[in-house]
C-alpha cells in the first residue's frame, strides 16, 4: 500500500534529455509536441523566483556537450515546433494598452488570468502560452546569463534572424510588427481630444507621419539589400531616431500640458498607449542594427527573451492600474495640494482664524445635529432616511464651504498632498536630505497644531448649540426629542460598547473619497473648458449679460468643485447607516464634530442622570473617534500622494524618524504656534513654488 502511494522521484535534466531526445525519440510519440519543452522548462524554472540571483543552465549545455545524438534530436525538435510560426502579434501587441476603456481593459485582464486566451496554433503565442504560462516566468529568464544562452544558441546551432526576409520568418515577422505599430501610433495620434492636449504642434507637421515614412524607407533597404540590417552609423537610422524623439516629446508635452488642461481618463489611455508603443519602437529599431557579426547573434537572443517577458506581463493588472492612474492621481492631487495649503496655519493670527473658522463649522453641524434627530422620527422607509439624512448632511457641508467655515478633519485629505508636495520639491533642491525632511517635520507640526485647533473649534461649539437647540425645541413644544434616542446616542460613542472606531474609519474614507472627488471633478473641468463655456455661453450672454456671465464662470470655477465634493460627502454620511440596514450589515458613520452634539443630545435626553463611566467613555470616545478620522483620511490621502508622484514609500521610514525628532525637541509646535519668525526659509520656499513655476 505504502508503494502505491508513494511520490515518484523528480526527474534529472539529463534524464528527461535521455528520455524524450536519445535513441528511443520519443518525443516523436506524445501527444502533445510540447511536451518535452514543458517539462524541461518546469525542471529549469527556480522554486522561489524573487530570491533567485542567478539561473544556471551548464548542466544542460554539458549534456548537450557530451551526447551527440541528443543534442542532434533536440536540434531537430526545436527546428519543427518553431518553423513559420508567426509572433508579430506579440512585438505589436503583448504587455500594450489593448484598449483605452479602462474598466473594460481591467476587466478582459483579470478574465484573461483566470481563463487565458489561447491564439492558433501555427503562432509562437501558443507555445509561450503554454511553455511559460507562470505571470514571472519572465523575470527568472532573465537571470540566465548571457555568456550561456550564448553557448546554448551555439550548440543548437540557431540561425541567425538577419538570413532571409520571407514571408514568416524572423525578420519579416519584426518589420510587419513594426509597420503595425507605426500605423496605429500615427492615427491615434491625429485624434481631436490627444492633438487638444498640444496646441504648440498645430502649425508644425505631425512628427509621426515623417517618422512613418522614414521607418518605410528603411524597410524597403531592408528588404531588398542582401544583409537585411543597417550600420550603426547610417544617416537614415539617425535621421529615424530623431524623429522618434520628437515623438517621445510631442507624447511628453502632452502629459505636461495636463496641469494647464486637464486630462481625462481616456485621453490619458490614448497617450499612454503611444508611449507604450514608441518604447516598443525603439526597442524593434535596435534589432535592425548590426555593427559587429557578434551583433546578429546578441540581438536573436535578446528578441527570444522579450517575447518571452512581452508574453507573460501581457495580462498584467497591477502595473495596468498603476501606469493608468498615476498621472490622473497626480492632477487630482495637485489641486487638494493647493487647497491644502489654505488649512495650514503658521502664525498665531492664522492658527486663531482657523479656531474662529472652526467654531463656525462647529455651529452648523449644532444645528445638523438637532435635525438629523428630528428626521429620524419620520415615518418613513430605508431609502427616506437616507435621503432626509444625505440632504441635511449634504446641505450642512456646502453651507460650512461657502461661509469659510472649517469642518474637523476635512483638512487631512487635502494637506496631505501639500505635504508631499514639498517633499517632492525637496523645499531646497540643492539642499542635503536631512533639511528636506526637518522642513517637511515643520510643514508636518503645522499641519497638526491647525488640525487640533480645529478639532477644539469644532468640539467645544458642537456641544453647546446642540444643546441650546434642544432645550429651545423643549421649551417651546414642551418636548424631549431625545428622550427615547438618548441610550443609543451615548451608547454609539463609546469605542468598547460599540464599533464607533470602525464607525469612525468610515468616515475617514468618505473624508478621503471627498478629497479624490473635489480633485477629479477641477481637473475634468479644466481639461472640459467648462469655465470658457459659461463666459461664452450665449443664452447667459444674453439675459445676464457678459459681466454677470463673467462672475458666473469665475464663481463656479472657484467654488464649483468644493460645491460638488460636499454634496457627495453628505450623500456618503448620510446613506451609509441604511444601506448597512439593508444590507444587514452594521455600518454607520462616527464623525468627531458630530459626537460631539450627539453627546449633547444624549445628555440632556435622558434628563443628565447617566453614570459616570458613561459619561467618561462618551468623553473619551470623541477623541478616539476624532483621532480615526484623522488617521484614515490622512493616510489614505499621504498614499495617494506618494504613488501619484511616484515617491517611494521607503521615504516614510526617514519621514518618521524626523518628526519624531521634531516632536521631541519641540513639542509644543504641534499644538500651538511657537516660530517666532514669519517664516522660515525653507518652508517660505515651499508655499511659493506654484509662484515660480508661473513665473
Amino acid at each position: 500500500m505504502k508503494a502505491f502511494f508513494k511520490a515518484k522521484p523528480k526527474p534529472t535534466i539529463a534524464g528527461l534529455l535521455t528520455e524524450f531526445f536519445g535513441e528511443a525519440q520519443s518525443w516523436r510519440e506524445t501527444n502533445d509536441s510540447l511536451e518535452p519543452l514543458i517539462e524541461l522548462i518546469r525542471l529549469i524554472r527556480p522554486v522561489k523566483i524573487k530570491n533567485v540571483q542567478r539561473v544556471d543552465l551548464q548542466e544542460i549545455i554539458l549534456f548537450l556537450k557530451e551526447n551527440y545524438s541528443c543534442r542532434e534530436q533536440f536540434f531537430t525538435y526545436l527546428k519543427e515546433i518553431l518553423k513559420d510560426k508567426k509572433f508579430n502579434k506579440i512585438l505589436a501587441d503583448a504587455a500594450i494598452l489593448q484598449d483605452v476603456d479602462f474598466i473594460f481593459e481591467v476587466k478582459k485582464r483579470i478574465f484573461a488570468k483566470l481563463l487565458p486566451y489561447q491564439p492558433q496554433k501555427d503562432t509562437l503565442e501558443y507555445i509561450l502560452n503554454q511553455v511559460f504560462y507562470l505571470a514571472n516566468d519572465g523575470i527568472w529568464i532573465n537571470k540566465i546569463p548571457l555568456s550561456q544562452l550564448e553557448e546554448l544558441y551555439n550548440l543548437l546551432r540557431f540561425k541567425s534572424i538577419y538570413d532571409s526576409t520571407e514571408p514568416n520568418s524572423v525578420l519579416s515577422e519584426l518589420l510587419v510588427s513594426m509597420h503595425l505599430i507605426t500605423q496605429r501610433i500615427s492615427g491615434r495620434a491625429m485624434e481631436t481630444d490627444v492633438i487638444k492636449m498640444v496646441p504648440e504642434y498645430d502649425d508644425l507637421e505631425s512628427p509621426f507621419s515623417a517618422f512613418e515614412k522614414e521607418l518605410f524607407l528603411i524597410e524597403e533597404r531592408i528588404r531588398s539589400s542582401d544583409s537585411h540590417y543597417i550600420a550603426p552609423d547610417d544617416l537614415s537610422y539617425a535621421q529615424l531616431l530623431v524623429l522618434h524623439k520628437q515623438c517621445v516629446e510631442f507624447v511628453d508635452r502632452a502629459f505636461h500640458n495636463s496641469s494647464k488642461y486637464g486630462i481625462s481618463l481616456r485621453v490619458n489611455q490614448n497617450l499612454l498607449k503611444i508611449r507604450q508603443q514608441l518604447e516598443r519602437l525603439k526597442f524593434l529599431i535596435s534589432l535592425l542594427i548590426v555593427g559587429k557579426e557578434k551583433d546578429k547573434k546578441y540581438n536573436g537572443i535578446i528578441l527570444a527573451l522579450r517575447l518571452i517577458k512581452f508574453n507573460c506581463y501581457k495580462n498584467n493588472v497591477r502595473k495596468f492600474i498603476g501606469e493608468s492612474t498615476q498621472l490622473i492621481s497626480y492632477e487630482i492631487t495637485q489641486h487638494t495640494a493647493k487647497t491644502g495649503e489654505h488649512y495650514i496655519t503658521e502664525s498665531r493670527k492664522e492658527y486663531y482664524k482657523m479656531f474662529k473658522t472652526a467654531l463656525g463649522g462647529g455651529f452648523i453641524v449644532g444645528i445638523l445635529c438637532v435635525i438629523k434627530v428630528l428626521l429620524s422620527k419620520a415615518d418613513t422607509s430605508f431609502f427616506g432616511h437616507a435621503f432626509l439624512y444625505s440632504m441635511n448632511y449634504a446641505f450642512g457641508f456646502i453651507a460650512i464651504y461657502l461661509l469659510g467655515f472649517t469642518l474637523a478633519t476635512k483638512q487631512p485629505a487635502m494637506t496631505a498632498s501639500a505635504l508631499i508636495k514639498a517633499l517632492e520639491e525637496g523645499v531646497i533642491k540643492k539642499g542635503k536630505d536631512s533639511e528636506k525632511y526637518t522642513a517637511f517635520a515643520i510643514l508636518f507640526a503645522r499641519v497638526f497644531r491647525s488640525q487640533f485647533i480645529a478639532f477644539v473649534g469644532n468640539v467645544i461649539m458642537a456641544f453647546p448649540v446642540s444643546l441650546l437647540g434642544i432645550w429651545l425645541i423643549d421649551y417651546t413644544a414642551h418636548y424631549n426629542i431625545a428622550a427615547t434616542k438618548w441610550e443609543s446616542l451615548l451608547i454609539d460613542i463609546s469605542p468598547i460598547h460599540s464599533p464607533a472606531v470602525f464607525h469612525a474609519a468610515i468616515a475617514g474614507f468618505f473624508l478621503f473619497l471627498s478629497g479624490i472627488i473635489s480633485g477629479s471633478v477641477a481637473n475634468r473641468d479644466k481639461h472640459n473648458q467648462v469655465y470658457f463655456r459659461i463666459t461664452e455661453h450665449p443664452f447667459f450672454k444674453r439675459n445676464l449679460g457678459k459681466a454677470k456671465t463673467l462672475k458666473l464662470a469665475e464663481l463656479y470655477e472657484k467654488r464649483g468643485a468644493g460645491i460638488i465634493s460636499n454634496f457627495w460627502f453628505g450623500i456618503f454620511m448620510g446613506s451609509t447607516a441604511s444601506v448597512g440596514l439593508f444590507l444587514g450589515l452594521n455600518l454607520d458613520i462616527r464623525h468627531i464634530t458630530f459626537v460631539s452634539g450627539n453627546l449633547a443630545l444624549g445628555l440632556y435626553g435622558a434628563n443628565y442622570q447617566v453614570s459616570n463611566s458613561m459619561l467618561f467613555w462618551g468623553i473619551f470616545g470623541i477623541g478616539v473617534i476624532g483621532a480615526i478620522n484623522f488617521i484614515v483620511s490622512f493616510s489614505l490621502s499621504l498614499g495617494l500622494a506618494f504613488r501619484s508622484r511616484a515617491i517611494s514609500l521607503y521615504e516614510l521610514r526617514f519621514v518618521t524618524v524626523s518628526i519624531w525628532s521634531h516632536f521631541k525637541s519641540n513639542p509644543v509646535s504641534f499644538f500651538f504656534p511657537t516660530e517666532k519668525k514669519a517664516k522660515s526659509v525653507v518652508v517660505e520656499n515651499y508655499l511659493h513654488v506654484e509662484d515660480r513655476k508661473n513665473s
